[in-house]
């Protein structure tokens, strides 16, 4: 539904070169630096950037896996709750692929609204949405919303600006039209627009508490800005390494495809099409040269250093996942007799803490999210007024403390319940051949 302002005045435009023109407009200062802006961008761009490797997917992907990997809340309670929890529901179910955007863009807003009595929830993405005011605690407190329509070959567009100011909460909504795509154009009446011509074009809801909406924030400092409350992409600390993974990658085919087997003889040794030409049985396999040896036939087959190449990709793996907080073979490939004991606890217990981090980062969105719904549901007067409470639970082999289950399993090998080969197999993550031969020497 929202596309973002960056369609309003051009995709790298606002916040970055056009601050002042939303302030004319709006009378708000977009509360986001060229220099964020910019790196938004890079983000957005690598996320969808569908060469190479496609890393930042892939990370991207699996740190939104494990942070929604079996992932159950629910609102319980009276009739209200029953009717929250309907509309949440529906946010859980599909909660996956939004969590993945904010991981690779920064953030994600969840912002409710109401439409034919029902409360529905629009996912919005950092780079669509624009922060105007913080709070001394770094939550949003006010920011700006852009819809866009397409009629008649004209360009309309709608400014939802939300501020929160002293327990009064403010939505206020301006349409504008132009014949020029990537330009805003100028003011038209809200009522003239079909689709819009329910909303009011002001809103003011007393004693509200918090913005009227929840916004994932990923666990990742900010250290383009430090102390800034605007999120980082979950690859942030990796990008110049992505870019590094994707040159080496781009080395290990080229190793291939110049080491490819090659057949060179004599052109001589091969009739002539109509233009000339050797017409050799295969041009990927057969080459030709033109020397005196009418004979001559030599096999180019150079030995591949596949191994060298893979070894070095591996080792810009390890460092990415690293940087963005994963356990070792997430991305490289484990060998696990390399390392101690104590590596794999750490490395483990690396992942653990990143995925917990972003898990209490989500649930603090999704209170906020429900806070917001609860607003919208007296506001409309959707269900009779009462208490509730949320219920969380995430899968716990994600969450779980590597170190107090290696002591369980310790304490059950003691014990004589579990086999040391049983632990290996856990542990390491090895086959059970593999682990009764280790465990005997």
């Amino acid at each position: 539904m929202f596309e973002g302002l960056k369609e309003i005045f051009g995709r790298r435009k606002v916040g970055m070169y056009d601050k002042n023109s939303l302030k004319s407009i709006l009378g708000a200062e977009i509360a986001i630096s060229p220099q964020m802006a910019e790196q938004q961008r890079v983000w957005n761009e690598l996320y969808e950037n569908e060469g190479g490797l496609h890393l930042p997917a892939a990370i991207s992907f699996e740190m939104a896996r494990m942070i929604t990997l079996e992932l159950n809340s629910k609102i319980t309670g009276g009739k209200r709750a029953e009717y929250l929890n309907d509309s949440y529901r529906q946010v859980i179910e599909n909660i996956r692929i939004p969590v993945e955007y904010g991981c690779a863009k920064g953030g994600l807003v969840m912002k409710p609204y109401v439409a034919g009595g029902k409360i529905k929830v629009d996912f919005i993405n950092a780079d669509e949405f624009f922060p105007t005011a913080f709070d001394e605690t770094g939550r949003i407190t006010g920011a700006v919303f852009a819809q866009t329509l397409t009629k008649d070959g004209a360009f309309y567009t709608r400014l939802e600006m939300h501020r929160l100011l002293e327990g009064q909460y403010e939505i206020t909504n301006r349409a504008f039209r132009s014949i020029t795509r990537g330009s805003i154009g100028r003011e038209i009446p809200l009522k003239s627009v079909a689709e819009w011509s329910q909303l009011a074009e002001s809103i003011v809801i007393g004693n509200v508490k918090k913005p009227l909406f929840g916004y994932f924030r990923p666990a990742v400092a900010n250290v383009l800005e430090p102390g800034a409350p605007v999120g980082s992409s979950v690859f942030a600390n990796a990008v110049n390494l992505i870019r590094d993974a994707d040159r080496q990658y781009e080395r290990f085919l080229w190793e291939f495809e110049s080491g490819e087997r090659a057949l060179i003889a004599n052109a001589m040794a091969f009739k002539r099409d109509k233009d000339g030409r050797p017409k050799l049985p295969d041009r990927r396999l057969y080459k030709t040269l033109d020397v005196e040896d009418v004979d001559f036939f030599r096999e180019w087959s150079p030995q591949i250093r596949e191994e060298a190449f893979a070894n070095g990709l591996d080792k810009i793996f390890r460092q990415i996942e690293f940087n963005c907080g994963f356990a070792y073979g997430t991305l490289s490939t484990l060998n696990n007799n390399d390392k101690t004991a104590e590596e794999i606890r750490v490395s483990r217990q690396r992942s653990y803490t990143t995925v917990t981090d972003n898990q209490k980062a989500l649930k603090n969105a999704l209170n906020d999210l429900i806070y917001a719904m609860d607003v919208w549901c007296t506001l409309y007067n959707l269900a009779p007024i009462g208490e509730y409470s949320v219920e969380y639970d995430f899968d716990d082999s994600i969450a779980a403390d590597r170190k107090t289950e290696f002591d369980e399993k310790s304490q059950l090998v003691e014990a004589k319940i579990m086999q040391p080969w049983e632990f290996r197999m856990w542990y390491f993550g090895e086959d059970e051949e593999t682990a009764k031969r280790m465990i005997a020497g």
